[in-house]
C-alpha cells in the first residue's frame, strides 16, 4: 500500500505552478449554444452549461463574464486517484484568503482564482512547495 502522506509531500514538493498569462471567464451558454473552440473547459449542470474562455473573446463577443478567474496549472503529474493534493493547495489559499475553483485533467490539476489575486496565489503555491519538508515537524502539511 502507497503511503498517502509521502505520496501527497512528494506532489506537493513538485507542484510546480505556472500561471496562464491571460484572463479567463466563466461564461453561461444559451440553451443550445455550442460551445466555443477556444473553451478550456465545459460545465454541464442541470441549470443550463458553462464555458471557460479567454476573457478577450468573451468581451470580442459582447458576453457579460460571470466570473475573471487567473488559470494556474499544476505541472506536477498527478493521477486522478491521488489523495489530498486539492484538499490541501485549496486549504492553502482558502487560507490566504484566496478563492479557489479546481478543474482536475488527466495528468494536471488546474485552479481558477479570481483574476486580481492571481500573484498572491501564485506566491502561496511557491511558498507550499518549499514549506513541505518540514511536514514531519508539526508544519501546515502535516
Amino acid at each position: 500500500m502507497v503511503d498517502t502522506v509521502q505520496a501527497l509531500h512528494e506532489l506537493l514538493a513538485k507542484l510546480a505552478p505556472e500561471l496562464s498569462p491571460e484572463p479567463w471567464a466563466y461564461l453561461a451558454l444559451r440553451p443550445g449554444e455550442a460551445v466555443p473552440a477556444e473553451a478550456f473547459a465545459l460545465i454541464r449542470e442541470e441549470e443550463g452549461d458553462c464555458a471557460v474562455v479567454p476573457l478577450a473573446w468573451a468581451e470580442a463577443e459582447g458576453r457579460p463574464a460571470a466570473f475573471v478567474a487567473a488559470r494556474i496549472t499544476l505541472r506536477v503529474r498527478s493521477e486522478l486517484a491521488a489523495t489530498g493534493l486539492t484538499a490541501a493547495v485549496s486549504r492553502r489559499l482558502a487560507d490566504a484568503g484566496v478563492a479557489c475553483n479546481v478543474i482536475a485533467g488527466l495528468r494536471h490539476d488546474h485552479l481558477l482564482v479570481p483574476w486580481q489575486q492571481r500573484e498572491e496565489a501564485l506566491s502561496e503555491l511557491h511558498a507550499t512547495a518549499r514549506e513541505v519538508p518540514g511536514a514531519a515537524t508539526g508544519s501546515h502539511w502535516a
